[in-house]
């Protein structure tokens, strides 16, 4: 062997350029042994392998497999649940399980926050307590409206809602988001109209006082509340108080959005909600 010969990074075959595994790594910012591993669990084969040498070679159309490998990794698939979309997998029905699992770790989360979040709040007072402002999604919902005598007679209807909304073959998008507004300006005590609202995966046929809207995307000052409906007014108090010194003004009906409540929790004290107050930057 001639021991000057220059080493070549890639060979011409009859099908266009081969790239060595060692190249094809460098030019994908991966290692050899990744490769190698990909290989052995049958996620990407080389194009080529000498049947002399048992060199590897790959082509260029093979990068595309090792960016939605790493596009899929990211993304929080598994292996295994790649290598299912690369073995005639529905695509389509494996991508929207994972939005699923992953939406519902994000509300796992999120309701891991509050549990903190009330115990700050319990710790903390004014504006120490936890407001967070945040984008909150578009999103299709099933709404009705109605009178209610009080405060106390809101979640009567509920059960009424939900009546109407399993009879329009309604299916409620994950995760859950329930919530109220209050389409007229001012507080009441009595004679109280409240929309009731509930995100669903489609909107359905309207049915009685059950009627779909789109809701646009949001940013609102938001603050989780622990416990009794009766002390709402404490958190209204921290982030309305919020609003006003931080150069913000209300831009829309406010949500209050129920988590945990009586029909999930026996003692009050656990009843989890978040008051939601679209806002926009105070015009000079």
């Amino acid at each position: 062997m001639d021991m000057k010969q220059k080493h070549q990074p890639c060979e011409v075959k009859d099908n266009g350029t081969y790239y060595k595994i060692g190249m094809f790594a460098a030019m994908n910012h991966v290692t050899v042994k990744t490769l190698r591993f990909y290989e052995e669990q049958g996620l990407l084969e080389p194009a080529f392998i000498h049947p002399e040498t048992g060199y590897r070679y790959y082509v260029l159309s093979q990068m595309a497999v090792i960016h939605q490998i790493t596009a899929l990794k990211m993304a929080g698939f598994t292996l295994e649940e790649i290598a299912g979309i690369n073995s005639g997998a529905d695509e389509e029905a494996v991508l929207m399980k994972k939005k699923s699992e992953l939406l519902a770790k994000i509300s796992e989360l999120t309701r891991q926050i509050a549990m903190v979040d009330g115990y700050l709040s319990k710790m903390k007072k004014g504006l120490s307590a936890p407001v967070l402002i945040k984008t909150i999604p578009e999103t299709t919902v099933a709404a009705m409206k109605t009178r209610i005598e009080s405060y106390d007679c809101l979640f009567d209807r509920m059960p009424e809602m939900g009546a109407l909304m399993e009879e329009a073959g309604c299916v409620c998008a994950i995760p859950e988001y329930c919530f109220t507004s209050y389409p007229e300006p001012g507080y009441k005590t009595e004679d109280i109209l409240v929309e009731i609202c509930e995100s669903v995966v489609e909107a359905g046929k309207e049915i009685g006082d059950l009627h779909f809207k789109n809701l646009p995307e949001i940013r609102a000052a938001c603050i989780y509340h622990k416990g009794s409906y009766s002390t709402f007014s404490e958190s209204y108090e921290i982030v309305l108080k919020y609003i006003e010194e931080n150069g913000y003004e209300i831009a829309g009906e406010i949500r209050e959005s129920y988590i945990d409540g009586v029909w999930n929790k026996d003692e009050e004290e656990e009843w989890l909600s978040e008051i939601q107050i679209p806002i926009r930057e105070k015009t000079k």
